[in-house]
C-alpha cells in the first residue's frame, strides 16, 4: 500500500481553497457553547454522549439506536469495513473518488473492483456498477455527491443498487449533503444493507474537531458498536456537535454563500474557456490540462490554495467554493495566469 498523505502542511492563514472546508469558521455558538461547557473536571473524565445523542438523532430524525457518532467520516468508513469485510471479500468502489474507501478496504485485505464514471461530464456509472455486482460483493462505497468531481447521485439509482445488492453493505457518503440536498437517510428504514454517513468537517467548520455520523437500521449498528473504540469521539466534538446543529441559521446562510461562490467560479472558469465537471457540492473540478501543477503553484504563490487532482484525472484541478469574495479573488488570479 501507499500511505495516504495528504498536503495538509502550512495552511493556516491562507485561503484554503483546497479541501472543501468551510472557509469563514464555525458558528460563534459552537464556540460560546464550548466556553460555557469546558470545564477541567469535564476534561477529566471519559466522555459520555447521552446529550449529544438525543440532540442529533432529533436533529437528524432517527432513533438513538440507529446512529452511530464516530471520528469523522473516515471513522466511518473504516469502522463499516471492519465490520462487515474480511479477507479477500470484494468490495466496490468507484473512481476518481475519496481515498480513504480503498485505502480501508486494502487494509482489510479486500479485493477491490473499480468502476469508473462516464466521461467527459463524469456522470454516475449506474449500468457499470449494476455490471459488476457480483453475489460475493461485500460492499459498495459511494459519495453523493462525489469527491473530486461533484457528481450526484439520484435516489432512485440508489434505490437500484440496493436491490441490485441485497447482500453487501452499500455506503452512501453524504458528506456534501447540505450542499445538494438530496439523501438517502430516510430509506434506511426501508433497506436493511443501507448505511449513510454525515459529516461536521465541511458545512459546519468542523473539521479539526474529527466529528461523523453513521447511520443504518438498529441491527446493524449493534454491529458496528462492536467494531468500534467505545470512546473514539471526543468531548470537545461532541459538545460542539450539539451546538451546531442548533444554530441552523449559520448553516444555511453559509450554504446559501458557498453555493453562490460555486456560480462565481464557474462562470469565471467559463469565461477563461477551462472546462469542468458539472458539481453538486461546494467544489469544483477544473480541467487545466497540461498547465495544472502549474496554475496550482502559481496560485498558491499567492497564498491561495487549490487542490491537484491531475495525478488521477488529466488536468485536474479542484477548487472549493468558499464565500464570493473568495472565489472572485481566484478568478481574478486565474486570469493573470491562464
Amino acid at each position: 500500500m501507499a500511505p495516504y498523505s495528504p498536503p495538509t502542511g502550512n495552511r493556516i492563514e491562507k485561503m484554503r481553497l483546497d479541501f472543501n472546508e468551510n472557509t469563514v469558521g464555525c458558528s460563534p455558538k459552537v464556540i460560546e457553547f464550548l466556553k460555557e461547557n469546558l470545564t477541567a473536571e469535564r476534561l477529566t473524565v471519559y466522555p459520555d454522549y447521552t446529550s449529544v445523542k438525543r440532540t442529533l438523532s432529533s436533529f437528524f430524525n432517527v432513533e438513538p439506536a440507529e446512529m452511530l457518532l464516530t471520528n469523522g467520516t473516515d471513522e466511518a468508513i473504516q469502522v463499516l469495513i471492519n465490520t462487515y469485510i474480511d479477507d479477500n471479500d470484494e468490495v466496490i468502489v468507484l473512481i476518481p473518488s475519496y481515498a480513504m474507501y480503498r485505502f480501508y478496504a486494502e487494509v482489510a485485505g479486500a479485493k477491490i473492483t473499480e468502476v469508473p464514471f462516464i466521461p467527459p461530464k463524469v456522470e454516475f456509472p449506474l449500468e457499470a456498477l449494476l455490471a459488476a455486482i457480483k453475489p460475493a460483493t461485500k460492499a459498495i462505497l459511494i459519495s453523493h455527491p462525489n469527491n473530486p468531481t461533484g457528481t450526484p447521485v439520484s435516489l432512485e439509482a440508489i434505490e437500484t443498487i440496493l436491490n441490485a445488492a441485497p447482500q453487501a453493505a452499500i455506503l452512501i457518503d453524504e458528506a456534501y449533503y447540505e450542499f445538494c440536498g438530496t439523501t438517502a437517510l430516510p430509506l434506511i428504514t426501508k433497506y436493511s444493507n443501507l448505511f449513510v454517513s454525515r459529516t461536521f468537517s465541511k458545512t459546519y467548520g468542523m473539521a479539526a474537531m474529527r466529528m461523523g455520523c453513521l447511520f443504518s437500521q438498529a441491527a446493524n449498528v449493534a454491529f458496528l458498536h462492536k467494531a468500534q473504540s467505545p470512546y473514539s469521539v471526543n468531548t470537545l466534538a461532541a459538545l460542539a456537535a450539539e451546538a451546531a446543529v442548533k444554530d441552523q441559521d449559520y448553516a444555511r446562510n453559509y450554504v446559501s454563500e458557498a453555493l453562490a461562490a460555486r456560480e462565481l467560479i464557474r462562470a469565471g472558469l467559463e469565461k477563461l474557456h477551462i472546462s469542468y465537471a458539472p458539481s453538486a457540492a461546494n467544489f469544483i473540478l477544473g480541467y487545466f490540462g497540461p498547465r495544472a501543477v502549474e496554475i496550482r503553484d502559481a496560485l498558491s504563490d499567492k497564498a491561495i490554495l487549490v487542490r491537484d487532482r491531475s495525478y488521477e484525472i488529466p488536468g485536474g484541478v479542484r477548487i472549493t467554493a468558499g464565500t464570493r469574495a473568495q472565489a472572485q479573488q481566484v478568478i481574478d488570479e486565474l486570469e493573470r495566469i491562464w
